[in-house]
């Protein structure tokens, strides 16, 4: 286990002997049998790690820490500002609550292997339904519940659940959103019909049960008995997290157990500082790779108590609400996206709200999702007298690619940049051969393989589409699709993606699953979509479209209809709310739209007419629309 004092000495550690650094790693974690090898480099796409070893995730997260005594500390609270409610669980309380659903569970015909979709807000009961399934070795897969029936009902049909557990309906500021009717739509479209679904009932929206298939969370837990931890393999997999693809299909990011425990566990205090015993607040949501990683399985890892929020960050009541959370319980650490403090800085630009709570006790803020503009990290930094550290990472590799590490003491403050690769990864800026470029220089950011403990090694039902998306552009390296440079000492600075997928207020959404939606409508011919600079979620889709001949409707009507469509399809998560008729898109002569061109000239940026492109005329009519 890393008692090294400086990251100098620690990536040099890990450099020397990759396999020595995550087997001293891997002591922080209970296993049922140990590994015959470390790294075995014959499996999979690049290797797998703690080949042959048997664990189980929950039994880490909980068992053992209320064997070793320590039942009594407080694992979780619920803190719901939509409810009123706040609520703690110790982890023999926790244990208790996910022993009896595991039970209830394998009742229904769960097993080792099952998957288990999740379709739930931010509620404790999620959290005990992702354990449950690891308690089974089930393989459990959450989706946001935010998304929409036909986008819930792709992720259905790929992983083929059993059993399907919900809740009646989800809470945002002045409204209730209803979960229920957009899951049995979902099931209805899905060529896969799971054989259950637990509904876990809220008062503020009871849902209508379909008889035969749908049974009540409580009264399904509450007949049934506990149930123990089945050992797994350490390459067999936790979870699948669906994320944005660039083409119709979703992929599924499969996590397997025994890297994933190791790295989550090393990360607590290797990136944040926060060990056993310490309040953690990720002011995130469980549908999200973020959820997954800190606020149920890091910190329940490490022994630490997480906080789960179900509110925003400003209107649940105010722009204070963040400040209230940290100071009444007393969490050391917050993980939030830049886009909460880009709000929050919106409504209270003084800061005037966070005066009226005792921060005293707060030691960090880390920020992830997006790159975090320099004066939003400015503006926090000042506000707090704390220290505001940037990260980066991304869903397939399930915990940090660069940070600023509490363990060895932070960096110097570089707002805007995401900070230096944690141990394990080997971080190049390369060309478009795969050639690695001089410090400095703006290219492709990729990981040298093989990847380190945590990261997803395959897509569900997909190793080729996993080869093909990461692995095949430069070989030996992953492509992490984002580029941006590494300076003279070697902080990151990471500018943005190479591919359509965009960045809105954290979450990875896709443009060409929204332009499919935009193409759908009867009177579109063409049409682009682009992620546009926004000063609150980072990047807001805007859309534009080209009407076929002889469509004489008001554009504004149109414009309305395609706004309508988007939330229909993908859900309100997409943020999608412009949409601009234009009489042609800019092309290359091969025919492919400039998005890039596109983009820039939306930012207000200088927009060069690329060598290709079949009429230049063409992009001066976008700047007159931009300009008018």
């Amino acid at each position: 286990m890393t008692d090294l004092t400086s990251y100098d000495e620690a990536y040099g550690a890990w450099r020397k002997d990759p396999e020595a650094w995550w087997a001293g790693e891997a002591e922080g974690i209970t296993w049922s049998k140990r590994w015959h090898r470390v790294f075995d480099p014959s499996l999979g796409a690049f290797g797998q790690w703690f080949a042959g070893a048997e664990l189980n995730t929950c039994h880490n997260c909980l068992d053992r820490h209320v064997e070793a005594g320590r039942g009594g500390q407080t694992a979780l609270i619920y803190d719901s500002p939509m409810t009123g409610q706040v609520k703690a669980f110790t982890y023999a309380e926790m244990l208790g609550h996910v022993e009896k659903l595991a039970g209830a569970l394998a009742g229904l015909g769960v097993g080792k292997g099952d998957r288990v979709v999740i379709y739930m807000p931010m509620v404790p009961e999620a959290a005990f339904a992702m354990l449950a399934s690891a308690r089974l070795g089930a393989i459990h897969s959450v989706v946001f519940g935010g998304f929409a029936a036909a986008e819930l009902a792709t992720r259905i049909e790929d992983a083929q659940p059993k059993v399907v557990v919900t809740a009646s309906c989800g809470l945002e500021p002045g409204r209730v959103v209803k979960y229920k009717p957009l899951l049995d739509a979902a099931i209805a479209m899905s060529a896969h019909k799971p054989s259950n679904v637990v509904v876990l009932q809220r008062p503020q929206a009871e849902a209508a049960m379909t008889a035969g298939r749908d049974l009540d969370f409580q009264a399904v837990v509450s007949a049934a008995a506990p149930h123990g931890c089945v050992p797994v393999l350490a390459t067999d997999p936790l979870y699948i997290l669906y994320t944005s693809g660039t083409t119709g299909k979703p992929k599924g990011v499969v996590r397997d157990n025994g890297g994933h425990a190791v790295a989550l566990w090393n990360s607590m205090r290797m990136i944040y500082g926060i060990d056993a015993g310490d309040v953690w607040w990720t002011a995130s949501d469980v549908g999200w790779v973020v959820g997954h990683s800190y606020i149920v399985y890091g910190p329940l890892l490490r022994g630490c108590t997480s906080v789960m929020y179900e509110g925003k960050p400003v209107g649940t009541p105010d722009a204070g609400a963040f400040w209230r959370v940290i100071a009444q319980h007393k969490a050391k650490v917050l993980f939030t996206a830049p886009t909460a403090m880009r709000a929050i800085k919106q409504q209270d630009p003084e800061g005037k709200l966070a005066r009226h709570y005792d921060l005293s006790g707060f030691e960090a803020l880390y920020l992830a999702g997006e790159r975090c503009d320099p004066p939003t990290g400015v503006w926090a930094h000042a506000l707090l007298g704390k220290p505001v550290v940037d990260h980066w990472w991304q869903t397939e590799t399930g915990w940090p690619i660069t940070a600023g590490f509490r363990q060895f003491g932070l960096f110097p403050f570089k707002p805007g940049s995401g900070g230096r690769p944690c141990p394990g990864y080997d971080l190049h800026a390369l060309d478009d051969d795969g050639k690695p470029l001089p410090r400095g220089t703006s290219g492709n950011l990729s990981l040298k393989l093989p990847l380190p403990p945590g990261c997803g090694p395959t897509l569900w039902n997909n190793a080729e589409g996993y080869k093909r998306s990461y692995l095949s552009d430069f070989p030996g390296w992953y492509r992490t699709g984002d580029a941006g440079t590494v300076d003279e000492d070697g902080d990151v600075w990471v500018m943005g993606r190479t591919d359509d997928i965009i960045n809105v207020a954290g979450h990875r959404l896709s443009t060409g699953s929204m332009e499919e939606v935009l193409a759908s409508h009867k009177d579109v011919a063409e049409c682009a979509v682009i992620g546009a600079r926004d000063d609150l979620k980072g990047q807001a889709p805007m859309g534009f479209v080209v009407l076929k001949a002889g469509v004489d409707r008001p554009e504004a009507e149109v414009t309305a209809e395609l706004v309508a469509l988007v939330r229909e399809r993908i859900g309100p998560v997409a943020a999608f709310k412009e949409a601009r008729v234009v009489s042609r898109l800019p092309k290359t002569r091969s025919g492919k739209i400039l998005r890039a061109s596109i983009r820039r000239i939306a930012d207000g940026e200088t927009a060069p007419v690329p060598p290709t492109i079949e009429d230049p005329q063409a992009l001066e009519e976008l700047k007159s629309i931009f300009s008018a």
